[in-house]
């Protein structure tokens, strides 16, 4: 590894989260293909090093958040409390049943294509149509936070991206979903870097994380993060809602195509 490797990892880290983190979502959703084709990270060890990039990236938007006297509430406690369990079972299931790269590379794609195109729907449907802001009850909060955190603990994403666009989608603000899912997925990554840690002392193979890597983007998405929150009132959301759609899109695709080739 050169010393620009960690140089273009800071730098991935830092755009990434600087976009994404007005929106509630760490990043590591579209770190992923900067991580198999420009940094070269193998499989499984993607992963942890992804939830590594989350734990090191996500007090950067947090501690604005708090500040701001966002962070915190009911949803960020139903979230956490389905998505920390969630990301255990999901690390077992990335190590002993979906360890190939090619298997992995599908079922990112299965989860951001639709994902993605979901969104650019949901942006797009004239204002008079959306659903008014609606919490689901606690027990539904909390099932959706689990089965959400069983696939982030998977990809390693932590669970926020799914979380932020099905919650904004059933009309609840950004500004009061954002802080929430950026939470869950901090606790979710903690909890997520240990166990993969753990695992790799009993299973073979690249499961512990890339340190270097995780650490160097994950510095860069701190200080993205931070500036990302700060920036939130300004942005138009819609531009935002759409661009995080797009790029959701054409990661999908790209997984798509080189998973069936």
């Amino acid at each position: 590894m050169t010393w620009s490797t960690p140089l273009l990892a800071f730098t991935a880290g830092l755009l990434i989260s600087t976009l994404t983190a007005p929106v509630g979502v760490s990043g590591a959703v579209f770190l992923l293909p900067v991580q198999v084709s420009v940094l070269g990270v193998p499989s499984p060890a993607v992963t942890p090093t992804n939830l590594l990039f989350n734990v090191v990236a996500g007090p950067g938007a947090l501690a604005h958040y708090r500040r701001a006297g966002s962070l915190g509430g009911p949803l960020t406690r139903l979230l956490v409390t389905g998505t920390a369990p969630g990301v255990l079972i999901g690390a077992a299931v990335r190590i002993f049943a979906v360890p190939g790269p090619r298997v992995f590379r599908l079922l990112v794609a299965a989860l951001l294509l639709p994902l993605g195109v979901w969104l650019c729907v949901r942006t797009l449907r004239p204002a008079r149509t959306r659903p008014a802001a609606v919490l689901p009850s606690g027990r539904a909060t909390t099932a959706l936070a689990l089965a959400v955190g069983t696939v982030g603990g998977i990809y390693g994403i932590g669970g926020g991206s799914i979380l932020g666009p099905v919650l904004v989608g059933r009309g609840l603000p950004v500004a009061t979903v954002a802080p929430a899912a950026l939470a869950s997925t901090f606790v979710t990554s903690v909890v997520g870097t240990g166990t993969y840690a753990l695992l790799a002392l009993v299973a073979e193979g690249d499961i512990a994380p890339d340190w270097t890597l995780g650490l160097a983007a994950g510095l860069g998405g701190l200080a993205g993060g931070y500036l990302g929150a700060r920036l939130q009132p300004r942005l138009p959301e819609t531009a935002l809602r759409l661009l995080l759609g797009g790029l959701a899109v054409g990661v999908g695709v790209l997984y798509l195509y080189q998973g069936l080739h």
